[in-house]
């Protein structure tokens, strides 16, 4: 059975709609921040188990950047939102 996304504009979708593209909780650091972060912002990364959210874009659809909070072990997804209109920080990649 293919694993469905709830898009919020366009209904539930197939997830080869969608490409992930990453952490959507961490901070972009400011433009005059040393070498040292953003080396850890670029290239560092976290593997989280459990509950996680990320950015996915809904590229064979409305186009926009979303926010999925899944559980990497099941891939279940827990809930989706529309990245502009979120308050947690970051963006998109």
């Amino acid at each position: 059975m293919a694993s469905l996304i709830s898009c919020p504009h366009c209904g539930v979708r197939p997830k080869e709609e969608f490409s992930i593209r990453g952490d959507a909780g961490l901070a972009r650091p400011v433009p005059d921040a040393g070498a040292e972060a953003w080396y850890d912002y670029v290239y560092l990364r976290d593997n989280p188990r459990g509950r996680h959210s990320e950015y996915w874009h809904h590229s064979s659809g409305c186009r926009r950047w979303l926010i999925v909070e899944r559980d990497t072990v099941t891939h279940a997804v827990h809930g989706v939102r529309d990245a502009a209109l979120s308050k947690l920080g970051g963006e998109p990649a």
